[in-house]
């Protein structure tokens, strides 16, 4: 794994969180493998969330009526894409590896990821349609999700109210990640940190740091419906 780069965005609001600590973990153990890791703390940043005109430099392709997949695609082609738009394009470009770290908020990621994605993964950089899914114009990479979540294990059950946590991953690891062609791996996942033991939280950080000694042996999952819903 030496040599390789690791992109880490990063979605908590406090450091001293158990996402923090998730964290600082993955820069931990993967630099000690000599894997050259970059973090981008999207709080820290004051990253903003949403998709605009302001990412658009220079005059619109259409300045009638406002597209923005078709302005941020062509802006992306002639370098016209806002300057935090084009540093975080370069992390993710020269990423072999995406870990996205994060509190479940309401089945989903944080708005502030949510936001990045809206906004990094533009038209003409992460996919230009047909080429998405295995075409995608991010393949060669790999992401993994490790998110923490409120509800216990027991919750997220087939049979349960909540339904399947794999349910949960469809839309972000199939619909983001995989439309633009990024190969995914399990993801990481914390049930309910904030209600366990402190013992309980330990080994929960301890077989994070234990994954990461072998992530780049890993196979990617099974990407079609079948791994989400069978």
């Amino acid at each position: 794994p030496s040599g390789r780069k690791v992109l880490i965005v990063y979605a908590h609001q406090e450091p001293k969180s158990f996402n923090g600590s998730l964290k600082n973990i993955a820069v931990e153990e993967l630099s000690k493998q000599g894997c050259s890791v970059t973090v981008s703390d999207l709080y820290a940043m004051h990253f903003e969330p949403r998709a605009t005109r302001n990412d658009i430099v220079g005059s619109l392709h259409n300045s009638e009526l406002f597209n923005y997949e078709v302005e941020a695609g062509k802006a992306y082609r002639r370098g016209g894409l806002s300057s935090d738009l084009i540093e975080e394009q370069k992390k993710v470009q020269e990423a072999d590896l995406l870990i996205f770290q994060f509190p479940l908020y309401w089945f989903s990621m944080p708005a502030i990821m949510k936001g990045w994605m809206d906004r990094v993964l533009a038209e003409g950089f992460a996919y230009d349609f047909p080429n998405c899914y295995d075409s995608g114009l991010l393949k060669n990479k790999l992401a993994l999700f490790s998110f923490t979540t409120g509800g216990s294990k027991e919750m997220y059950g087939k049979e349960t109210t909540s339904g399947d946590i794999r349910y949960v991953l469809w839309p972000m690891q199939h619909g983001i990640m995989h439309f633009c062609g990024v190969k995914v791996l399990a993801p990481n996942i914390c049930f309910s940190p904030g209600r366990v033991s402190e013992e309980n939280r330990k080994q929960m950080l301890n077989a994070w740091a234990q994954r990461l000694k072998t992530i780049w042996k890993e196979e990617p999952i099974n990407c079609s419906a079948e791994w989400y819903f069978k």
